[in-house]
Order: C-alpha cells, then sequence, then structure tokens
C-alpha cells in the first residue's frame, strides 16, 4: 500500500496513493508494496526500492549506504500491536533529496502515531531529512513509552515473586511469573535491539557527506537523539539486570517451595518411623510372646504406636522445623 504526504505549511497532508504531481511530495510509505507499487514508486523518484530481503540483511554495509544520491538506512522497529506478541521487524528509510520513503512489511504503531501527529501539528517536515529526524524521534519516543510501561510491570512481577512465597502462594503463580519473566526479556531484547540499530544510523547521518549531508540544525537534533538513545541503552540494561534477578529469585523460590514439600515428605517418614518398629516387632510368628496374651496387650501396642509417632512430631514442632 502506497501512502502519499505533502507538505502544508509545516504539517504533512496525506493524498491517497497518487504520486503525481511530485511537487510537494516529503513522504512516502509504503506498507507491504507490491511488485507494481514499488515500480511505480521507482520510475517516479528513479531510485531503487530495497526488497524484504535485502532490508533483513544484517551487515553494516547493506544497513547504511548511499546509491546514486540517496541515503539508504534500515533499522529494527518493534510494533507492540494490544493483545499480540510484539514483532521485531526491519523498516527502511530512503532520503532522496527533498522526499523520505518508508518501506516496512509490519505495523508500528510509531509511524501511524508519527503520520496523525504530523498532520495536525507543524514538525517542520520540509524535506525528506527533516521528515526522517521527526519520524526518528517518535520512534524513539515510542521505544521510550515501552521501556517505561515495561519497567513498572517488573516491579510488578518483582513484588509477585515474593510474594508467592508466602504459605499461601500456589505453585502456578510461580509458573505464570516464569512465563511472564520470558515475554519481558524477549520484548527488553527486542528494544534494545531496536535501539542499537537507531544509534547506529544517526552516527551514519552525522557523518555523511553528499546531497543528503545533514545540515547544523538536523546535526543538534541528531546529536540529542543520540543521547537519547544512549540514555534508552541504558534503561534496558538495568531491565535486562532486573529480569535476570527475577529469574534468579523465581527459580529460587521455586525450589525453596520444592524442597519444603520433600521436608514434609521426609517429617512424615520419620514420625510414623518408631510406630512402623513397634508394629513390625509384634506381627512377628513367635510362640512365646507373652504380650499377645495380656488382656491389655493390643490397647497398649496402639498407645505406644501412638507416642512414639507424636514425640517426635512435638520435637520438630518445638524447632520450628514444621
Amino acid at each position: 500500500m502506497i501512502t502519499v504526504y505533502r507538505e502544508a505549511g509545516g504539517r504533512l497532508a496525506a493524498s491517497g496513493a497518487a504520486l503525481e504531481p511530485l511537487a510537494g511530495v516529503v513522504w512516502i510509505d509504503l506498507h507491504a508494496p507490491s511488485a507494481a507499487e514499488e515500480k511505480a514508486v521507482e520510475a517516479a523518484l528513479g531510485l531503487n526500492i530495497p526488497t524484504r530481503e535485502d532490508m533483513e540483511e544484517i551487515e553494516s554495509s547493506s544497513r547504511a549506504y548511499a546509491e546514486d544520491g540517496a541515503l539508504y538506512l534500515t533499522a529494527q522497529v518493534v510494533a507492540s500491536p494490544e493483545g499480540r506478541e510484539p514483532e521485531l521487524a526491519p523498516v527502511t528509510f530512503v532520503v532522496a533529496g527533498p522526499r523520505l520513503v518508508t518501506v516496512r512489511y509490519h505495523a508500528p504503531g510509531s509511524i501511524a502515531y508519527f503520520a496523525k501527529r504530523a498532520e495536525a501539528h507543524p514538525l517542520g517536515c520540509t524535506s525528506g531529512m527533516t521528515t526522517l529526524m521527526a519520524l526518528m524521534e517518535t520512534i524513539v519516543d515510542r521505544l521510550a513509552d515501552i521501556l517505561e510501561g515495561e519497567g513498572r510491570k517488573l516491579d510488578a512481577t518483582t513484588r509477585a515473586i515474593f510474594e508467592a512465597h508466602r504459605p499461601s502462594g500456589r505453585m502456578q503463580v510461580l509458573s505464570a511469573l516464569m512465563q511472564r519473566i520470558g515475554r519481558a526479556e524477549d520484548l527488553n531484547g527486542k528494544v534494545d535491539e531496536s535501539l542499537t540499530t537507531l544509534a547506529r544510523l544517526g552516527t551514519y547521518l552525522a557523518l555523511a557527506g553528499g546531497e543528503a549531508k545533514a545540515d547544523k540544525a538536523d546535526k543538534g537534533r541528531l546529536k540529542v537523539l543520540g543521547r537519547d538513545i544512549r540514555s534508552l541503552l541504558e534503561a534496558a540494561e538495568k531491565h535486562e539486570r532486573k529480569i535476570t534477578f527475577q529469574l534468579d529469585a523465581t527459580l529460587g523460590v521455586i525450589n525453596i517451595r520444592q524442597a519444603d514439600v520433600i521436608k514434609i515428605f521426609s517429617v512424615v517418614a520419620f514420625v510414623f518411623l518408631p510406630p512402623t518398629l513397634i508394629a513390625s516387632i509384634y506381627g512377628m510368628n513367635f510362640d512365646v510372646m507373652p504380650e499377645l496374651h495380656w488382656p491389655w496387650g493390643y490397647p497398649l501396642a496402639l498407645l505406644a504406636m501412638a507416642v512414639s509417632a507424636l514425640v517426635p512430631f512435638l520435637i520438630f514442632r518445638w524447632k520450628k522445623w514444621l
């Protein structure tokens, strides 16, 4: 799908999929484009649109390069739709003179939010480079929101882990916590990778030359953006350490709970050991066993078994092993 945005007083105005006339076109967004749509944009702008396979290349030289006066920049961008697993996929930004072309095969909320915001507020999107700056800032802001939300969830998870260690805690809660920790680690890793690729693009843009060279104002924005990305990378690293702690704590709680279960079985076995010994003695088939002929032999045997079981139980309670 092609969406064309034209500049109107510092704002962007969506004008459907019509590329002509090119005058005033600042941003062309290609979302899962067909072969015909790619050819139409290539013919209109005189540039090569990278294929999906090209976008998934992991070499640095394939992620940021200049070709025929245009800059090709590819970053990993997180999409986290409600109720679904977060998705990390590449988005390619092509700065071709006064225009920006984005190519993507997933739907990050940051791009949709940027489009609405740029239509409502004058963000200074008057060229391909300024539009790219504003879009990257929006993507970083969205990643910051994700990290902030995950930070609150991690705090709640930490409390839940130690609440599950209480006697009333249930093992099912620990299983759910393990799944929550796994999802948090997956999302944090994707955010970290996205920030890392954006940081590389910022460095490349600051050093790029030629027609797509960033001016002084853009370099100032890149410097601020770089500081924001570094601070978010530090936050992601902090989250990673917290997730590791939570995983270790959860496994520790599970081990303690399992040890408690084993301890109960051990205590029960020890409590019933003396009565079993008494019952085994009087279960032997010998002719000369005077107790067998006592009128009170059976009640006394039962009393002895009860006392021999009660004494170890009281000792365990006194030592607070139960």
